[in-house]
């Protein structure tokens, strides 16, 4: 089920925001330069990264203003207006403290709000960010400027194709399922000029001054062999924020949700709870007895050998819905294609009469 999505009031703005998970910590999940809440979770491996985090935190997931869900505005917002954003969703989850979880330039604004607001931070988490977005003599982990430039001008196609970023998510960039649903998303959650814009704003971001007045407990997760943001800038985090953890892990995905995404979650459940993670594979549901009734009916239908507009026409949906359906039932039963969950039904208890 898709959480409700519900508005706070930021300075007059409408922020979307939803609130989900019933663990015993507040956790404020800020993504990156965009995201929209709701398509979030039409993605399988997102929305599977989401579910984890509700599995120990409660957790407040928000478009930042001028993307997804929230208010647009005239102008890409700045650094302030973005930390009162995360304030009023705060207020109206009725969170007075929260561990605060932000990737990429999240966490940059992550870092910001808890030196701002250290009375409302219990711990902040920061993946894959930074420090200083572009390069300079005494910071040469940042983009050179021309690569910046390269980057905006793919932006457009990226919006048309999702075929943009495709060195930042190498584990994704022939999937064409992925890519089309990432066009969708950048669709949804901006307009190409505010997307440019909300990049160019982050270029200029530099917080390096703030490192060291961050007085909560921190962990620094990168993974050591992503290209999109080099390792130097987690690891420079680290060594200027007193008392932070580093920990660098595998893969070469830059999003969180691709690639082992479960070492990370690991490291995240483990620094926020203060325990050690539960034993993979007992964490969450799986298999097929996590279907859901209307995924256990698709996947009927498909084993059974109906295409996706046969099953969407047979139960009123639309064809996109089913292959959505399709998609996390394929997450929760380990299998890549119809063709596996065909050759595989009978091993993995879906034979026609237990569906």
């Amino acid at each position: 089920m898709v959480p409700a999505t519900r508005y706070a009031k930021s300075a007059g703005v409408n922020i979307a925001y939803q609130v989900f998970g019933d663990g015993p910590v507040d956790l404020v999940f800020v993504p990156g330069f965009i995201s929209h809440v709701e398509l979030a979770w039409e993605e399988p491996y997102l929305a599977r990264f989401l579910r984890r985090l509700a599995t120990f935190a409660r957790v407040m997931f928000f478009d930042k203003r001028g993307t997804g869900l929230s208010d647009p505005v005239a102008r890409p917002p700045g650094l302030a207006e973005r930390m009162d954003d995360i304030r009023a969703v705060m207020d109206a989850a009725g969170s007075q403290r929260a561990a605060l979880f932000g990737v990429s330039d999240g966490g940059c604004l992550c870092i910001a709000f808890a030196v701002a607001h250290p009375e409302c931070s219990a711990a902040l988490i920061t993946y894959g960010s930074f420090a200083r977005r572009l390069r300079s003599a005494d910071y040469p982990w940042g983009w050179p400027a021309e690569h910046l430039a390269e980057v905006l001008r793919g932006m457009d196609q990226g919006w048309a194709t999702g075929k943009w970023w495709a060195a930042a998510n190498p584990s994704v960039a022939d999937d064409e399922r992925y890519q089309a649903w990432w066009a969708r998303y950048l669709r949804a959650a901006a307009s190409p000029s505010m997307g440019r814009g909300a990049l160019g704003l982050n270029a200029g971001l530099d917080i390096r001054h703030l490192l060291a007045e961050v007085d909560v407990p921190t962990l620094v997760v990168h993974r050591t062999n992503e290209q999109w943001v080099d390792v130097g800038n987690s690891r420079y985090l680290a060594a200027h924020i007193a008392g932070a953890r580093l920990v660098e892990a595998s893969g070469v995905d830059h999003r969180p949700w691709l690639g082992d995404a479960d070492e990370i979650l690991d490291a995240v459940e483990t620094f926020v709870t203060g325990t050690s993670a539960r034993q993979r594979g007992r964490r969450y549901a799986a298999g097929a007895g996590a279907l859901s009734r209307r995924e256990r009916e698709i996947v009927a239908l498909t084993v059974a050998g109906e295409t996706a507009p046969a099953i969407a026409a047979a139960l009123f949906l639309s064809e996109r819905t089913v292959e959505s359906h399709l998609a996390r039932a394929y997450v929760k039963l380990g299998v890549h294609s119809k063709l596996e969950l065909a050759r595989r039904a009978a091993e993995l208890g879906l034979a026609p009469d237990s569906l």
